[in-house]
């Protein structure tokens, strides 16, 4: 439920702009240590993806960094969200990373900064949250922790 409410939002939003948003599955090859598409060995499904770059779409998925990445947890995927996503996110280069709870209707945002991520905070059902890739868009999580 709470993928659908947020593709919902980011699609809305997008529908005319040039990012276009991504579900699970939908294969990400992430470049990370400068290895060429043939060598990639970092391939991730993540529930969100939101892509700017058209180029980096291809019949297999997404070649390349996403523009932000949403990862909803979930008690089998708490530590590989929290720990190794994380770090491979931060070093492929991922603007915005957002990791959604739902047992505690909160969303934790992390964006890069330089080539580290810097958390934002936790924010909770009664907030309205702005996307910081995406200039405009704010998701009220009342909409999405119904």
């Amino acid at each position: 439920m709470f993928l659908r409410e947020l593709s919902t939002a980011f699609s809305v939003f997008l529908r005319e702009k040039e990012c276009e948003v991504f579900f699970a599955p939908f294969d990400v090859r992430l470049l990370v240590d400068n290895k060429h598409d043939d060598d990639i060995n970092n391939v991730v499904q993540p529930d969100l993806s939101i892509v700017c770059d058209q180029e980096k779409l291809d019949d297999k998925g997404c070649n390349g960094s996403p523009d932000m990445i949403i990862e909803i947890l979930s008690p089998s995927s708490v530590k590989l969200d929290r720990w190794k996503k994380y770090h491979l996110y931060e070093k492929a280069g991922i603007k915005e990373y957002w990791l959604v709870d739902p047992v505690n209707d909160s969303v934790e945002i992390h964006l890069l900064v330089g080539d580290q991520y810097k958390f934002q905070g936790v924010f909770t059902k009664d907030d309205t949250i702005s996307v910081n890739i995406i200039t405009g868009l704010k998701v009220d999580l009342n909409q999405i922790f119904v």
